[in-house]
């Protein structure tokens, strides 16, 4: 209550990691500090100038605004049906970004959710690296060929179990029934 009376109530906003042309890679929802007071934090947040903590509503995680790209009032960004949303006057596609992806300081790419619902996940772009890694690494020298793991028992050169040396056999240590108490 004296939070309220003090303008010092949490602020709640969209975390966005990434704005493309027509694309939103939307965190979630997360709450700021009301530090040093309601007014001057929504204003920092208009001119696009908030720095501070960002306290993520899904797990709690408290990261440096300076990881995201913008940070939205909850009232400035309308989500629509079909994963699009309504930001500054016109729609938005939205692509999720998962937790691991949120102190990513790289470029993010959006792709199909592999659950088959049919909206956008962002993942991190890791075709830069791909291509250092296809230049450098050498090519195998032949044909790769998988096979059981037991394949070579039938070889000349590998002698059958009838002929293989048995080890002698050792006492059992411990407890063990002997059978003898007839």
């Amino acid at each position: 209550m004296l939070k309220r009376l003090l303008g010092r109530t949490p602020i709640d906003v969209w975390v966005i990691k990434q704005v493309d042309a027509d694309l939103l890679h939307l965190c979630g929802r997360a709450t700021l500090a009301a530090k040093p007071n309601r007014k001057a934090v929504l204003a920092a947040l208009e001119r696009g100038e908030f720095s501070g903590a960002v306290t993520m509503a899904t797990g709690g995680m408290v990261l440096n605004s300076r990881l995201f790209r913008a940070l939205i009032p909850a009232e400035a960004l309308q989500l629509l049906p079909d994963g699009q949303a309504r930001w500054q006057g016109r729609d938005w596609l939205l692509s999720q970004v998962p937790q691991r992806c949120w102190t990513f300081e790289g470029r993010l790419v959006a792709r199909p959710d592999p659950t088959g619902s049919g909206s956008l996940v962002s993942v991190e772009d890791v075709t830069g690296i791909r291509r250092q890694v296809d230049r450098s690494t050498p090519t195998p020298p032949g044909q790769v060929v998988f096979r059981p793991e037991n394949a070579n028992e039938e070889h000349p050169l590998v002698a059958p179990r009838e002929d293989a040396p048995q080890a002698p056999r050792r006492a059992k240590t411990g407890r063990e029934w002997r059978g003898d108490n007839d």
